[in-house]
């Protein structure tokens, strides 16, 4: 029996009509970025914000730092004031750390976020150019080869 014309060899035409017509999996898809989507949004603007904060914290701290550096000066007694110089140092270099987490973290966001349009993006690409064309085999295997690579890449 020649090996191309077993009965458990299917097409890939037909693998490929089931993924491309397939209304469950396109409303669980949207449903899943309808879901996603707001939540990547908010955790962003919340990064921004708590950066923001951050930022106007670390110069408040800078200037009271030196206000307690002027007046250690001009009072010209040995008062103790190097003990909270420190600790507001100790702070500003906590909260510089924490920044630039944020920063790194809202980096990553901003990536899944531009990865997860692009994806979307594809998907619908994909589907609109596979009702209209013949050659959507071709097409769908491409983006599948590309989705699989980027998704290689992008792995943290």
């Amino acid at each position: 029996m020649d090996v191309d014309t077993a009965s458990d060899n299917t097409s890939i035409d037909d693998k490929i009509d089931d993924f491309c017509e397939n209304p469950t999996r396109d409303a669980l898809t949207e449903g899943l970025m309808s879901l996603l989507k707001p939540t990547v949004d908010q955790l962003d603007e919340r990064i921004r914000a708590t950066r923001i904060c951050q930022i106007e914290l670390k110069q408040r701290i800078e200037s009271l730092t030196e206000e307690l550096q002027r007046i250690n000066e001009a009072l010209q007694c040995p008062l103790e004031t190097d003990s909270y110089v420190k600790k507001l140092v100790n702070a500003k270099h906590k909260i510089t750390i924490v920044s630039n987490i944020l920063q790194s973290t809202q980096e990553r966001l901003n990536k899944i976020h531009q990865a997860v349009e692009k994806n979307t993006v594809k998907r619908k690409a994909l589907l609109d150019h596979s009702s209209l064309s013949s050659n959507a085999p071709n097409v769908t295997e491409k983006v599948e080869q590309e989705g699989e690579r980027e998704q290689e890449g992008s792995e943290w």
